[in-house]
């Protein structure tokens, strides 16, 4: 069985990239795909590692039925360019901090997050650690955005890989 990937990227794993990943893995599960992606998120600081996602975080993911409270921080590392098809990041400085830390010759496809959504090229989802709820209600809105398309091209990847065992 074709299996793929994903890890979303923002500066400390602590407010978008949890998000992001329990939004993701709320679509992976309604679309019965979930023992064919993995999925994980990582931050290109170091400051929370082993912390657990921002409360406010928990709290607009909860509102939306979506428990991220047990992930935790961890920091992006080279041996991720292996491990995953889909590197996936929230916004420009963490694209060019994934893009510097990754090894020579990798084959995961690195991309923003709103990449994947036809006419939101180039958009970040911005940081609302400094904002208030409204800022982190944005912030699942975007990704919500984002992994819907995402997963539509994830769907394709596992397609195309699906034909190629055939």
């Amino acid at each position: 069985m074709t299996k793929t990937s994903v890890l979303f990227v923002c500066l400390g794993n602590i407010c978008r990239s949890p998000v992001a990943e329990g939004v993701f893995r709320d679509l992976v599960a309604q679309a019965g795909l979930a023992d064919r992606i993995e999925i994980d998120s990582a931050g290109t600081g170091d400051w929370h590692i082993g912390r657990g996602p921002d409360p406010r975080s928990c709290a607009v993911a909860a509102r939306h039925g979506i428990d991220i409270t047990g992930l935790r921080a961890r920091q992006l590392c080279r041996a991720d360019f292996a491990r995953f098809r889909f590197i996936v990041a929230m916004d420009a400085s963490n694209l060019a901090d994934i893009r510097a830390v990754a090894p020579a010759g990798h084959s995961a496809e690195v991309r923003m997050l709103l990449d994947f959504v036809p006419g939101m090229e180039g958009r970040p989802v911005p940081d609302p650690y400094y904002g208030g709820p409204e800022d982190f209600e944005e912030t699942y809105r975007l990704a919500r955005l984002g992994c819907e398309a995402l997963l539509e091209t994830v769907r394709a990847a596992l397609a195309v890989g699906a034909a190629a065992e055939a």
